[in-house]
């Protein structure tokens, strides 16, 4: 099994930016951004060409990199931030983006993944775009899937960015 690490990013903004300071704290991540991801990034002004990382981009639908998560090549997967509709997705099975692919083939292939979700309670502050706090009211349904996705096996999911630093070190150190 390599030590290289696979971090998915959606699209959403929740702490992004205490985010990729987590991951680019690492010497050994590879980058897989969805379609919306990039988008979200654009607006927070996160320059992808700068980060320190292998990208690797929505492109073809089957995703034909997703099979480096069978043969070893990645001893984890962390999906931070995931939006609502990535995690209903993962509940459901529905693998048709470039990070549900590899959502499903991780977990196919029994390697560890680590989950955070941007709908984590009723009611939450995020920053948006323009650096100004914003009120987040999550769904039940987005709720319900949270709470789900954290009864898969192989499945870790955190709820706060100190709970993400720390699994990621449990699982990289």
């Amino acid at each position: 099994m390599s030590g290289r690490i696979g971090w998915a990013v959606t699209g959403a903004g929740h702490l992004i930016k205490e985010i990729f300071e987590i991951a680019d704290s690492l010497d050994n991540v590879d980058l897989f951004l969805s379609r919306a991801a990039e988008e979200v990034l654009k607006m927070y002004k996160v320059d992808t060409a700068s980060l320190p990382h292998k990208i690797h981009r929505e492109g073809h639908a089957s995703a034909p990199v997703t099979g480096k998560f069978a043969t070893g090549h990645y001893k984890c997967l962390i999906v931070a931030p995931a939006s609502g509709n990535s995690v209903a997705k993962f509940v459901t099975g529905i693998a048709d983006t470039l990070v549900t692919n590899i959502f499903a083939q991780a977990g196919k292939s029994r390697v560890p993944i680590i989950v955070f979700p941007t709908d984590v309670a009723p009611e939450m502050e995020s920053m948006g775009p323009s650096k100004k706090p914003v009120m987040v009211y999550p769904r039940s349904v987005d709720l319900d899937n949270t709470d789900k996705l954290a009864g898969f096996k192989g499945v870790t999911v955190v709820r706060s960015i100190d709970d993400l630093k720390t699994a990621v070190q449990e699982m990289t150190g």
